[in-house]
């Protein structure tokens, strides 16, 4: 028995020290409220009532902040962009190595998109958008990017469903983007977008 407390006593440790490098706060609330509990425990079992408490009183804390973050209406607007603005040109140097996870179409073409704006997330610039139309009625995707404190997908549900009307009106009918990156066809995928190929390149499409 004490050896399997102890392998308890590692495991919490271990989840907890995981939930730490967690740059999504929904992601570290989720870890470390699962570390918390079985840190709990493995205290209770123990018999050490301090650290069982403290525990439990952290997965209070975390509950807390879990449905502070579900329940809570953020704010979001476009905010266009022009290829001559500064901020733009900082935003992809200051995030041009987390960018590579996400795309590897160079920073000049990014900035010359016909169609780019920043997603502001509570007024804060939380995401960047950049497209180019292949024709009249597709729109290729350059970047679909958004900062690792905010990365639930509330950002991309806004710009594909929220922001419709504006690429309805504006003419095109349907997304297509080129990736080979894991972490984005993930997001994708999550965004609707189906793996399909055109000449010869696998891409994902979405209807607008």
């Amino acid at each position: 028995m004490g050896a399997y407390l102890e392998y308890l006593g590692y495991l919490a440790s271990a989840v907890v020290l995981i939930s730490l490098l967690m740059t999504s706060i929904k992601k570290l609330r989720w870890i470390n409220l699962g570390g918390s509990i079985l840190f709990g425990i493995y205290g209770f079992m123990i018999g050490s009532i301090p650290t069982g408490l403290m525990n439990f009183g952290i997965v209070i804390i975390n509950v807390y902040y879990l449905v502070k973050i579900y329940t809570t209406v953020d704010f979001f607007k476009v905010m266009s962009v022009s290829k001559e603005e500064h901020y733009l040109k900082q935003f992809l140097t200051f995030y041009e190595k987390d960018l590579t996870h996400f795309t590897k179409v160079p920073k000049n073409l990014i900035e010359e998109a016909k169609i780019k704006f920043f997603v502001l997330r509570n007024m804060y610039p939380a995401g960047l958008f950049a497209a180019d139309p292949i024709d009249e009625h597709t729109l290729e995707i350059h970047l679909d990017y958004v900062v690792p404190e905010y990365r639930d997908f509330k950002v991309g549900s806004y710009v594909f469903e929220d922001q419709r009307a504006f690429f309805k009106e504006s003419g095109y009918d349907e997304f297509v983007t080129f990736s080979t990156e894991d972490q984005h066809i993930h997001y994708l995928k999550k965004m609707g977008f189906v793996e399909t190929s055109r000449d010869g390149r696998k891409c994902f499409v979405k209807e607008v």
